[in-house]
């Protein structure tokens, strides 16, 4: 699992032991004590060292990542790194995509024969991460990429804690756009045990898959009525301001990664997760309310704190 401290790449790795599966956790150096329990940890990801201890493996997760302003940078080498060491090991390469490939005039139902046309920065990035595996396959790797929306209810760094559930003790939500547009979300745990899944059937599918993973599809008021239900409390809902985000952008890196992404919060969006289930059955899918709360009590936040 590369990038096992992290949100996506913890989750599964978790996932995955738990199935029975035996896993490398790579990490950062000086991150092993934030990797799972139970794995074989190895604190590197440079490509000599990830390549070497993969040898071996029938699966290779990438889950690396870096702060949306070192992505133009770090992204693609990162990329290279895991498809080195699933081709070195002959395994399956699986990635967890997201839904920035599809731009500002992307459909209201995404599914895999939505054409991608990125508007942003990341979007092109995204896309060229899997342009290239779509090569290595072409080389004779197997590559599976399994679509989601934003995840949560797993470690800190999301749009959910970051921004949404932020001042949720004091009884406020800040939503990054219109309350009646659907968004297409992911519960981390649901999301990991369906790459398992996806992962055991592997030897059937070609050599470039790709799926979705519908998960939940909820406009913003959905989402809030859930995380007030989990606080028993009414929650005051802000707006975010996102003049504020744009000006930012003009001084600071992280203002402008983040402005140009602001039409997922305003377009409608979800994804079908149809493909996917036809080939692993009936998708994991933790109702609503009880994976808010499960996500809100990981984070720390609970109704004792009112």
């Amino acid at each position: 699992m590369l990038g096992a401290a992290g949100r996506i790449g913890y989750a599964a790795a978790e996932a995955f032991r738990d199935a029975g599966w035996n896993v490398t956790s790579f990490v950062r150096p000086g991150a092993g004590a934030r990797a799972p329990a139970d794995t074989e940890i190895v604190e590197s990801v440079e490509r000599s060292a990830v390549v070497a201890a993969a040898r071996g493996a029938d699966v290779v997760l990438h889950a690396l990542n870096v702060p949306y302003p070192q992505w133009r940078a770090a992204a693609l080498p990162l990329t290279y790194v895991a498809i080195e060491a699933a081709e070195a090991a002959g395994a399956t390469l699986l990635f967890p995509g997201n839904v920035y490939n599809y731009g500002a005039g992307m459909p209201e139902v995404l599914d895999e024969a939505a054409p991608m046309r990125p508007t942003s920065r990341k979007g092109q990035i995204r896309e060229a991460m899997e342009l290239r595996m779509r090569e290595a396959a072409d080389r004779g790797m197997r590559a599976l990429i399994v679509r989601a929306g934003d995840v949560f209810g797993g470690g800190r760094g999301t749009w959910f804690d970051l921004v949404i559930a932020r001042d949720v003790n004091h009884g406020r939500v800040t939503y990054p756009g219109p309350l009646d547009a659907v968004h297409a979300w992911a519960y981390l745990p649901d999301l990991a045990t369906a790459m398992v899944r996806l992962a055991d059937r592997r030897a059937t599918l070609g050599a470039f898959e790709t799926f979705g993973f519908a998960g939940h599809a909820v406009t913003g008021r959905e989402m809030v009525d859930a995380m007030a239900r989990a606080m028993q409390r009414d929650l005051r809902v802000k707006r975010m301001r996102w003049w504020m985000v744009r000006t930012a952008g003009r001084l600071f890196a992280m203002g402008r990664e983040l402005a140009e992404i602001e039409y997922l919060w305003r377009v409608p969006h979800r994804i079908s997760g149809e493909k996917l289930k036809s080939l692993i059955g009936e998708l994991p899918h933790t109702p609503l309310d009880q994976a808010v709360a499960a996500a809100l009590r990981k984070l720390g936040y609970s109704r004792s704190a009112q």
